[in-house]
C-alpha cells in the first residue's frame, strides 16, 4: 500500500499528538504518511544467554506463563495483521524465540495465511543448527543470528555464556538448508570487541553471509546505556575501513534500517544500522506485537495497547484491527534518543522484541 503524503516526521518535537482525521484506508498509517507493513511478533521473553547490553547475569523475572499469547491467539492476530491491515512481512523475535515450544509447526500455520507473509526470524542460534531444515520446511524465507565475535574467549565474556561453536554451526545450517539470506547481527562493545570489526566482516564474506552492525541501543533492562560507551556508525566505518574500502550501495533502501556498504567494490556488502546517530526514523514501516499481546507502534514507546484482553474478551477480528490501526495512528515522529527529554522504555529489548 502506498502512503498518504501527511508531511515529513522529525525527530525533534516527537511528543506532539495527532490532531488530522484518519483517512479512510485500512491501513496502518500514521499522521506522517508512514504505513507500517512489516510486523515484529514477540513470542517470549526467555532468553538462555546474558548478553552484558541486554541483561544482567542473573537474568530477569519472566513473564507468567498466563499473560503470554497462545498459538491460536499468535495466529490470530497475525491472520488479522495480513488479511485486514495490509502486513506483508512477519519476523519471529524474543527474547529467544527458539525457546517458544513447537516453533516450527508455529512457523508453518504462519506461512499457511492468506496472503502468505514474508517469514523470517531473529535468534541467537543456540540449538538451531538441528532444526534449520524444519524451520526451512514449514516455510521460514530468512533467518538473522546475532554474532558479536567469533573469539571463543571474548562471546563467553559478553554473553556469559559458553556458546560461540552453537552459533557457528547454526549459520551453517542455516546456509546448507537454504535461507536466503543469512544474516549476521553484531554488537560492538568499547574496550571488548570494537578492535574485531574487520575479522566479523572478512568471517562474513567467506562464509556467504550479510553482515549488519547495530549501534548500541538504550534498550538493556539495567538501564546502564551510555552515549559515550557507544561504538557509533561512524566509528565502525573507520574500523572497517582499516582493511576494507567502503563505498555506498546504490541499491534503494526504502524502510530497511541499514545503511549498505560495497566491500572493496562489491559485489559483497555490509550493513550499518545507525539507530542513535542517524536515526532512519522517517522511513520506518514496524508495528509491534510483544509476547503477552500489546502492540507498539515504536521500540521505543512508553505506551502500548492491549490486543490480549480483546481477544481473550471475545471481540470481532474488525475491533481488534480498528483499534490496531488507532494504535498506529498515534505512532510519534521519532524516538527522540537525541533530546533531552528522552526517557528509555520501561520494558527492556528482551520483553519488546526486536
Amino acid at each position: 500500500m502506498t502512503a498518504v503524503d501527511l508531511g515529513i516526521p522529525r525527530v525533534p518535537g516527537a511528543h506532539t499528538r495527532p490532531s488530522a482525521p484518519r483517512p479512510d484506508t485500512p491501513a496502518l498509517i500514521d499522521t506522517f504518511g508512514r504505513v507500517a507493513t512489516d510486523l515484529r511478533v514477540s513470542l517470549t521473553d526467555k532468553c538462555n544467554l546474558r548478553c552484558s547490553y541486554c541483561m544482567p547475569a542473573e537474568g530477569l523475572d519472566w513473564m507468567p506463563g498466563e499473560q503470554l499469547l497462545t498459538d491460536d491467539e499468535l495466529v490470530r492476530l497475525m491472520h488479522i495483521a495480513v488479511s485486514m491491515l495490509g502486513v506483508t512481512d512477519i519476523r519471529l523475535t524474543g527474547g529467544e524465540p527458539l525457546l517458544r515450544p513447537r516453533l516450527e509447526h508455529l512457523a508453518a500455520r504462519i506461512t499457511a495465511l492468506k496472503p502468505r507473509p514474508r517469514l523470517s526470524m531473529t535468534t541467537n542460534g543456540i540449538g538451531f543448527a538441528k532444526r534449520a531444515k524444519a524451520f526451512a520446511d514449514a516455510g521460514l524465507d530468512r533467518i538473522n543470528i546475532s554474532l558479536d565475535t567469533i573469539n571463543r574467549a571474548t562471546f563467553e565474556r559478553i554473553a556469559r555464556r559458553d556458546r560461540l561453536p552453537h552459533v557457528l554451526n547454526a549459520l551453517a545450517a542455516a546456509r546448507e538448508a537454504g535461507l536466503d539470506p543469512v544474516k549476521i547481527n553484531a554488537v560492538l562493545l568499547r574496550g571488548i570487541n570494537e578492535h574485531e570489526a574487520p575479522a566479523l566482516l572478512r568471517f562474513a564474506l567467506a562464509g556467504g553471509y550479510h553482515l549488519r552492525f547495530i549501534e548500541q541501543m538504550p534498550l538493556d533492562a539495567q538501564h546502564g546505556w551510555n552515549r559515550s560507551e557507544m561504538v557509533t556508525a561512524e566509528e565502525i566505518q573507520d574500523l572497517l575501513g582499516t582493511e576494507f574500502t567502503l563505498t555506498p550501495s546504490p541499491a534503494k533502501r526504502g524502510g530497511a534500517p541499514a545503511e549498505r556498504w560495497l566491500v572493496d567494490g562489491g559485489p559483497q556488502e555490509v550493513g550499518i544500522i545507525p539507530s542513535v546517530t542517524r536515526p532512519f526514523c522517517a522511513a520506518c514501516e514496524r508495528t509491534r506485537l510483544t509476547a503477552d499481546g500489546a502492540i507498539r507502534s515504536c521500540l521505543f514507546s512508553t505506551e502500548e495497547t492491549d490486543l490480549r484482553a480483546l481477544l481473550r474478551g471475545g471481540v470481532s477480528d474488525e475491533d481488534i484491527a480498528d483499534t490496531w490501526r488507532a494504535t498506529m495512528w498515534g505512532k510519534l515522529a521519532g524516538h527522540e534518543i537525541n533530546e533531552a527529554g528522552f526517557a528509555q522504555p520501561i520494558r527492556p529489548m528482551s520483553a519488546i522484541g526486536g
